[in-house]
């Protein structure tokens, strides 16, 4: 059975000051319909999101974190998982 992966947001940090979102909390979760594992990490943004945090999406913010590692560190860590 093939490996289906899931990226979520688990939290937002952002500054008081100005709103902006500064650091993305994420997970990465993988199943098989056999075995499940799944990982934990955040990224530091670079305050160019000037997205106002209401109008945020699950799918929006994953692919801040996708954008950020690319596809070659994404493929990887799925690969670990």
């Amino acid at each position: 059975m093939a490996t289906t992966f899931t990226w979520a947001i688990a939290n937002l940090d952002r500054s008081t000051a100005d709103g902006k979102v500064n650091t993305v909390h994420y997970t990465v979760n993988a199943e098989d319909g056999t075995y499940s594992s799944g990982a934990y990490g955040s990224i530091g943004l670079d305050g160019d999101i000037t997205t106002p945090v209401k109008d945020l999406t699950a799918e929006m913010v994953v692919g801040w974190v996708k954008d950020h590692f690319g596809a070659e560190k994404v493929a990887e860590v799925e690969a670990a998982l």
